[in-house]
């Protein structure tokens, strides 16, 4: 039987998503075609939070985002709940537009936060079916990595935990809307379909192995084909100084701004100045941060 939350309480009921570093990898899942498109979400530690506190008097400004606030409307249907009076509040630490999956990781929080409100176990395939009336999504709602078909919300295949590593990269200027580049995806996909296909294949191979330079140089491969569709301009350059820093190689935001190195060991203090630098003569400012799950 529902319970309806305990409205005297002032602790508030929170739901956490983590985001993502674009991906590691984007492109048709089989060969000649391009309709499906797959993805491997790269996760990083940078998250979204919701918070609902019951009772508490609702502020002025709209505390949740649109496609958040479409959430939540679709989770009290489908769970045939009414939300009682309280109020919503939120935090991000991921920028919009540019592949941190954030509108996919607002939604995933709101209904995680709305399973703590009602006390409710987590359903991930109710998350799927009402991601899947809002948007084309990212896979942060597994806390894996995955083969994910975004348009589909299906998961194809788990791809496990072993894989991790720590990143600096930056935020070219500017957004992507992944609906309106769809198109023109699909006919770049169905061109180069023998390649995405090897670097598919040698993608799944590195995590089926737990390989991270092997997962490393697929992502570098996939963000090479990416170049010759939505280019960034920063990546050829990133691209030639890898050996110079270590990386085990490059990822991107296929759709979005994002461009940097992957590390399977921390860089040193010193070697973080070194890419600081490089990246600022690009005219870039430099983040780090640890992707993944190992």
């Amino acid at each position: 039987m529902l319970t309806a939350p305990d409205s005297t309480s002032t602790r508030p009921a929170s739901g956490v998503c983590h985001g993502t570093l674009g991906e590691l990898f984007q492109g048709p899942l089989r060969p000649g075609t391009g309709r499906d498109i797959a993805i491997v979400s790269f996760p990083v530690d940078r998250h979204s939070w919701v918070y609902f506190t019951p009772g508490a008097p609702a502020g002025d400004e709209p505390s949740l985002g649109g496609k958040a606030a479409t959430a939540a409307r679709l989770f009290l249907e489908h769970f045939g709940l009414t939300l009682p009076s309280g109020r919503w509040s939120t935090h991000s630490d991921l920028r919009v537009g540019v592949g941190m999956a954030s509108s996919t990781a607002d939604i995933v929080a709101t209904l995680r936060c709305l399973f703590r409100v009602f006390s409710l176990p987590y359903d991930a395939g109710a998350v799927i079916r009402i991601l899947s009336e809002i948007e084309r999504a990212d896979s942060v709602f597994l806390d894996e990595f995955a083969l994910y078909l975004s348009g589909r919300h299906r998961v194809v295949q788990r791809l496990g935990t072993g894989i991790g590593f720590h990143t600096a990269f930056v935020m070219e200027p500017g957004t992507v809307d992944t609906a309106t580049v769809t198109p023109l995806l699909q006919r770049h996909y169905r061109r180069c379909a023998a390649e995405y296909e090897k670097c598919l294949t040698d993608l799944l191979k590195g995590f089926a192995s737990g390989d991270p330079a092997a997962v490393a140089r697929a992502a570098t491969f996939s963000g090479a084909l990416s170049q010759e569709v939505l280019p960034k301009h920063t990546f050829e350059a990133v691209l030639a100084h890898r050996e110079e820093f270590g990386a085990d190689g490059l990822f991107v935001a296929h759709t979005g701004s994002l461009v940097g190195y992957l590390f399977s060991c921390r860089p040193a203090p010193a070697l973080k100045g070194e890419l600081s630098a490089f990246f600022r003569s690009l005219g870039h400012q430099c983040s780090f941060a640890q992707g993944g799950f190992a």
